[in-house]
């Protein structure tokens, strides 16, 4: 007798045209698209290098080192400045004694120190920054420039002591570290009559009330007689309001 073979049973025509139809819905449909990698995001490292804008050593170009906070002034910045000084002053330099309190780059005191400034005496509180401000210094030759190695708070507190007073002071401090809140009240000891202040920040300064927010007690003897932003740069020339009559 031949062996019964079991046939499996047969599927319901009702599951068979349901199962078609998932099949062919699956293949309709849009595929998600895969996921971009995630790529970490890292901020634009400071630049290699800066330059000179104008005067005795213009083009010449300054290397800046890969230390924490430092952060050189855009060059679209410092030329824009420095155009507002020299309108300001004629362009008249030789008499200007300046402080930059937080060197850096060296940016800020060696574009005054080039455009003929009388004395700029530049701090930093970074040993390996204020080296390679020295070397610069040597290879420009640049006697009118003093360097110091100290903290820009404690600097501005001896000089005033001192009755040291400057026609101009650069404040472009680290920013989000409040700096300026504390730099800014002892630079009104430093400045000669009519002096100004270079400030810089990564916000807007508070100078002024707006929408109900007060400004800001530190700021109130300061009154900006230029400003502009560029990208996340605020900056300020700023000078002390004259008292009322």
């Amino acid at each position: 007798m031949g062996t019964c073979a079991h046939r499996a049973p047969p599927i319901p025509l009702k599951a068979a045209c349901y199962s078609a139809a998932d099949k062919i819905l699956k293949s309709a449909m849009p595929k998600k698209p895969a996921k971009p990698a995630k790529v970490p995001v890292h901020r634009a490292p400071p630049p290699q290098q800066v330059r000179i804008i104008g005067g005795a050593w213009k083009r010449t170009p300054l290397p800046v080192l890969d230390a924490q906070g430092l952060r050189p002034t855009p060059d679209r910045v410092r030329e824009t400045v420095f155009n507002w000084i020299n309108h300001l002053w004629d362009g008249e330099w030789a008499g200007a004694d300046c402080l930059d309190l937080f060197a850096g780059s060296g940016a800020l005191g060696f574009e005054a120190a080039s455009r003929g400034a009388r004395s700029v005496a530049m701090i930093d509180s970074h040993s390996p920054v204020v080296r390679q401000l020295e070397a610069v210094k040597s290879k420009l030759k640049a006697d009118n420039v003093q360097l110091a190695r100290g903290d820009a708070v404690a600097t501005a507190q001896n000089m005033a002591l001192r009755r040291q007073q400057f026609q101009l002071i650069f404040l472009d401090p680290p920013y989000q570290q409040d700096f300026l809140a504390r730099t800014l009240p002892l630079c009104s000891k430093l400045l000669t009559e009519d002096g100004l202040v270079y400030a810089e920040s990564g916000a807007p300064l508070p100078l002024e009330e707006q929408d109900g927010v007060p400004a800001a007690d530190w700021l109130a003897p300061w009154e900006a007689i230029r400003q502009d932003k560029a990208g996340i740069v605020f900056y300020y020339l700023l000078k002390l309001r004259k008292p009322a009559a």
